[in-house]
């Protein structure tokens, strides 16, 4: 059944799709704007700069606030929260943004900040991905497509997670970091330094200790590009020798080597602002094996 209140029926911004099913007990605040076959569950509550694309679902007692978007066929289950006001001591209450992608799965629980001043004013869940139970977006960050969170992720404030990264459940990220395309990061595992494309880290503070051969052959590697990978990943992070130096000469011996080249390109990007991830050693069997194991894609 549908329930539009009264002065949401009057308010000239309201657009509220004719296909569109609210219940009788949520409530959508004048402005707010719903897509055709959108469905607005029991309890939820739509802020007046709400705009919800078309065929998104809010089971039921979500919030979104602010100046927040939903893209087509996005469905967010219960108790979840997004666009709420950042975590910052700093924000006066300045109009920010919050976006997600189309066909995003926003499980129970999970909490999505809008965007700090401090930032670029918007916080960003690309298309695809799915926020696990509990899960935790900042302010300010920016998630790639496909990207998912284990349940009870912790992401600070301005972090991005690239295309197609996975981060295990538990695992907290500090501010400011960057993970690559494509990276794994183990469960309980607490990130403070940047990740490399299909890097993969484990540990309290996360190491690097291989890189995600499953995640590329699923996305289309050859064998030959993993060989080539995992020679390269070696170079740079387990040979010894000036970090510069091996940079150097992986920058010139692997030109032709496209996953390669993404991993030198996202170390030498000038924006960065922690260092790079540090590598180390996963020795316990029952935790995945040895480095050289991951390492070599067993």
């Amino acid at each position: 059944m549908t329930r539009i209140p009264p002065s949401a029926q009057s308010h000239p911004d309201t657009l509220v799709h004719p296909s569109a099913q609210i219940h009788p007990s949520a409530l959508v605040e004048a402005g707010a704007r719903i897509g055709a076959g959108s469905r607005i569950g029991p309890f939820c509550i739509l802020g007046a700069e709400a705009v919800l694309g078309d065929d998104v679902e809010l089971v039921s007692h979500v919030v979104v606030d602010g100046a927040t978007r939903l893209g087509d066929g996005c469905r967010v289950l219960p108790f979840a929260s997004i666009g709420t006001p950042p975590q910052d001591t700093k924000y006066k209450g300045e109009p920010t943004r919050c976006e997600v992608g189309a066909k995003t799965l926003v499980r129970e629980g999970v909490t999505i900040h809008r965007a700090s001043v401090g930032g670029g004013g918007v916080t960003i869940v690309g298309a695809g991905c799915m926020l696990m139970a509990q899960a935790h977006v900042a302010h300010d960050c920016i998630l790639g497509d496909g990207v998912i969170l284990a349940n009870n992720v912790m992401l600070g404030g301005h972090v991005h997670v690239a295309d197609g990264a996975f981060i295990g459940g538990g695992a907290a990220v500090h501010q400011t970091v960057r993970i690559g395309r494509l990276a794994m990061v183990s469960g309980l595992a607490g990130v403070t330094n940047d990740i490399p494309p299909f890097g993969y880290v484990f540990g309290l503070p996360a190491r690097l200790v291989g890189f995600n051969k499953v995640g590329l052959l699923r996305r289309g590697a050859s064998r030959d590009q993993l060989r080539t990978l995992r020679v390269a990943n070696a170079l740079l992070f387990k040979d010894p020798g000036e970090f510069a130096a091996k940079l150097a000469i992986a920058e010139e011996r692997y030109a032709a080597e496209p996953l390669v080249m993404e991993i030198i390109a996202f170390i030498r990007d000038a924006a960065r602002r922690r260092q790079l991830v540090r590598p180390g050693r996963m020795a316990a069997p029952e935790l995945g094996g040895t480095d050289e194991e991951i390492g070599d894609g067993q």
